[in-house]
């Protein structure tokens, strides 16, 4: 295993590489994406460039394997989004060409389903960044959230150490991007809740690994991107999510102790759980029964950790997952949790 390095940074009038490693959906949704396309052109000063299968439902793996090729091969190409995440990005590792790729490192941003190609470059020894999708947090309707757009620009333009905050306020109820209205008025949020801290009697700080707990299960069944060396993950920073597919705590608690079972939980020093996601259009909760959710999840990765890893500074809700605004991590560079503080400050 390459311990991950930085890779250089864009700046502003630079291209950057739209792709669709996991689902072409701006094919089905262009709304979103073109909005999100438009913010990376006056927003943030980039020029983005689409590659074939971008928008292209049910594109290979091999035509996606190809899309990510090129935009790393393309020395005009500073940095590389994906457009969305999707279901399947496993089946496209096994066809990445792991020399060309380390040997023209770039920034990748994703989350979701790109967990896959962000697990991939950590065992390349590139420094990857999750979050910040085209569709979802640049196409969000009216504007981007100013957390997230923070994060982003910090994360896309800045080498350095950025404080996280919690959001004030935030969202995770859909609204149809099939709808013109859906985008006539920002999503309606409520207060926020601040993080919950767990054993902060200490400061941790390490290389940052995880990303959308599904897609690491998925990733474990396979044995991809996980080193059987789990030395190479000793004193790191593991964070974790979960998606609108809403699995249930005992889900959430079946794969931490697969985890703990592998010897791969107890090798973190600090666990940051993203805020779950509680509403779905195939299980829109209720509050009652959104707040339900919250909390069994919760007490599934707390009941984990005290069979596991008992002692490890952990941090609950904080807001990098599936729920909006969406703080950028930066996956295998630097994440420093100050339990006594109350602060995480992650290295972009």
């Amino acid at each position: 295993m390459i311990t991950p390095s930085y890779p250089p940074k864009p700046s502003p009038g630079d291209r950057i590489a739209v792709l669709s490693p996991g689902a072409g959906l701006p094919g089905l949704f262009p709304v979103p994406h073109e909005l999100g396309l438009e913010r990376l052109r006056e927003e943030f000063g980039l020029e983005p460039v689409e590659y074939p299968a971008t928008r292209k439902m049910g594109a290979t793996p091999q035509e996606r394997a190809d899309d990510i090729h090129a935009a790393f091969a393309d020395p005009d190409i500073k940095a590389v989004i994906a457009s969305i995440g999707g279901d399947d990005q496993i089946t496209v590792l096994p066809l990445l060409d792991r020399e060309l790729i380390r040997a023209n490192p770039k920034p990748f941003f994703g989350m979701s389903d790109n967990t896959n190609l962000l697990a991939f470059l950590y065992s390349t020894g590139i420094v990857g960044y999750h979050g910040a999708t085209v569709m979802v947090q640049l196409g969000r309707p009216v504007a981007m959230d100013p957390l997230t757009a923070e994060s982003l620009r910090a994360a896309l333009f800045t080498s350095g150490p950025y404080e996280l905050r919690p959001a004030e306020r935030w969202n995770d109820i859909n609204r149809d991007w099939a709808e013109p209205a859906t985008f006539a008025s920002e999503p309606e949020t409520r207060p926020g809740t601040g993080w919950i801290w767990h054993n902060a009697d200490r400061v941790a700080e390490g290389r940052g690994w995880g990303g959308c707990l599904e897609i690491l299960a998925g990733l474990l069944m396979a044995d991809r991107e996980v080193s059987h060396d789990l030395s190479v993950y000793d004193g790191g920073v593991l964070f974790l999510e979960t998606s609108e597919e809403m699995p249930s705590g005992t889900e959430v608690f079946r794969t931490l102790r697969s985890m703990g079972e592998r010897g791969l939980l107890q090798r973190f020093s600090a666990l940051l759980m993203g805020r779950a996601k509680t509403w779905s259009f195939e299980q829109p909760n209720s509050a009652a029964d959104a707040a339900r959710y919250a909390v069994e999840q919760r007490e599934a990765v707390l009941s984990a950790l005290g069979i596991y890893a008992p002692d490890t500074l952990t941090v609950l809700d904080v807001d990098f997952g599936h729920t909006d605004p969406q703080l950028v991590l930066p996956y295998g560079g630097t994440i420093r949790v100050d339990g006594p503080e109350r602060r995480i400050t992650v290295t972009y």
